[in-house]
Formats: C-alpha cells, sequence, structure tokens
C-alpha cells in the first residue's frame, strides 16, 4: 500500500463533519430537522410510521452540492 493514498484526508474530512453535525444536533441547533413540513408521522394504538421525506430532500440536496463541489475543486 503506498503512502499517497487519499483515503487518509477523506476519513479525517468525514469525521471533521460528523463532529461538526454532532455538535449542533447537541447543542439544538438542528432542533427543526426532522419535524419539517413534509415530514410523515402517523401515530395510532399500536402502530406508529415516521417517514422524513422532506429532511432527507434536505439531505440529499446537500450532499449533491457538496459533492459537486469537491468534484469542481478536485479537477483543479
Amino acid at each position: 500500500m503506498s503512502g499517497n493514498s487519499p483515503i487518509g484526508p477523506i476519513l479525517m474530512l468525514a469525521g471533521l463533519a460528523m463532529l461538526i453535525v454532532g455538535a449542533l444536533a447537541w447543542t439544538g441547533v438542528l432542533s427543526w430537522f426532522g419535524r419539517l413540513p413534509g415530514d410523515v408521522r402517523v401515530e395510532r394504538p399500536g402502530f406508529s410510521l415516521y417517514a422524513p421525506i422532506a429532511s432527507m430532500i434536505v439531505v440529499s440536496l446537500a450532499l449533491s452540492g457538496l459533492v459537486a463541489l469537491v468534484r469542481w475543486f478536485g479537477k483543479g
């Protein structure tokens, strides 16, 4: 295995991103996440369903934008 593997910096950035998101969730800054209009919540006796559709669309858009930025800056 060569010493020039790009996996190290990628793992460090992923860890840093998880640390930041975890800190934001812990402090309550992300309390709106999961309660967006479009997140489906059904509660009945003996049954509950939660489908965070709008929240996952937000996550998908954010990750798609991040990947596009990384690819754009990576070409230089």
